[in-house]
């Protein structure tokens, strides 16, 4: 009886899987696939099989890292942490003694940035619970898997920290409307009501007016903050302009707010939540209340997907012995919409 309990909550030591590894910082060359120890449900834990995940620049910007500040925490010379990848859906498989929420058979997807650590380019994935959320009704395993972290922070680009969002019929513009968090940012902004604005690279603007965009923006030609036009609401999911120079494409009270960039940006940004926004009638700054895998959010995606209004976008599919390819198809800014890793 004790082994059949043991096989049923959790596997036995010596199984094995593949997973992505890093040792050292680089480009994505620097990834390769090891064979190592399947991990063991404990405490509240949940062990899922994985069907799918998808790339987001997050997992580039840790092999780096970029913001260059982030080796403080990741490690200054070398990763502390080798695993790569944060976003899987899959099947539960088993789970720890404490868990209440998920039974081994349930489908759920994760971002595993709510469980503090990285590791979802792998056969296997284990965290606690919390990190887990059930996949939508209906919803393959690779779509699922395109959700928790671009869809999320998309979704949570659309508010400030005090649930001030835009109007129906305002302006919004989306910079960086053509891969991992832009094509959800258009889709969702176009849900509330929104004219919307997509600024990509010139070869991806049929792909961004695909997704709804009311009008785009080929980067390469225009540069928006120049153009005459002004928004309600900015997002910028990577920063290419500095701070002040964004905010004069903004209304009166209108919202500039950022996602990533480099590390100068990133602290421009911050001066930006700090000063600019208190002494005029724009906000503008750095995005600080990003929530991975919170509950209300997850249950609006699910509403926005019933309706039909939100839909992933796959560009690419790569088996996980591909995974390098996946990461530099990314990397290069080939994607339109995610690149996702599949499992056997």
């Amino acid at each position: 009886m004790a082994d059949a309990d043991a096989g049923t909550r959790g596997p036995r030591a010596h199984d094995r899987m593949k997973a992505a590894y890093y040792d050292r910082y680089g480009p994505p060359e620097v990834v390769e696939i090891r064979d190592v120890e399947r991990p063991t449900p404990s405490d509240d834990q949940v062990l899922v099989r994985v069907r799918a995940a998808s790339v987001n620049r997050a997992d580039l910007d840790g092999l780096k890292p970029k913001p260059g500040f982030m080796r403080l925490f990741t490690g200054v010379r070398a990763p502390r942490s080798h695993e790569v990848g944060i976003d899987a859906a899959g099947v539960v498989e088993a789970v720890g003694p404490s868990a209440t929420r998920f039974k081994p058979g349930d489908e759920v997807m994760t971002d595993m940035f709510a469980a503090g650590r990285f590791g979802a380019f792998a056969e296997y994935v284990c965290a606690r619970e919390k990190a887990f959320e059930p996949i939508p009704p209906g919803m393959s395993f690779e779509e699922a898997a395109t959700l928790p972290h671009s869809a999320i922070l998309a979704l949570q680009g659309m508010r400030l920290r005090n649930g001030r969002t835009f109007k129906p019929g305002d302006k919004v513009l989306i910079d960086g409307a053509s891969g991992n968090v832009g094509p959800f940012a258009v889709q969702i902004a176009k849900a509330m009501g929104a004219e919307v604005t997509g600024v990509g690279r010139g070869d991806k603007l049929d792909f961004v007016r695909s997704l709804g965009a009311d009008h785009a923006i080929d980067y390469e030609k225009i540069d928006y903050t120049k153009a005459g036009e002004r928004y309600d609401w900015i997002v910028a999911v990577d920063a290419h302009y500095p701070i002040r120079t964004a905010r004069r494409a903004l209304k009166s009270k209108g919202v500039y707010l950022t996602m990533g960039g480099d590390t100068g940006t990133m602290f421009a940004a911050l001066g930006g939540n700090l000063l600019l926004s208190r002494f005029g009638d724009k906000w503008s700054g750095l995005m600080l209340w990003w929530k991975p895998m919170h509950r209300p959010d997850i249950d609006t995606l699910k509403e926005l997907i019933a309706a039909g209004k939100l839909k992933p976008v796959i560009d690419r599919r790569y088996p996980l012995d591909q995974v390098v390819a996946a990461l530099r198809w990314v990397e290069d800014g080939h994607a339109r919409g995610k690149v996702v890793i599949t499992f056997e």
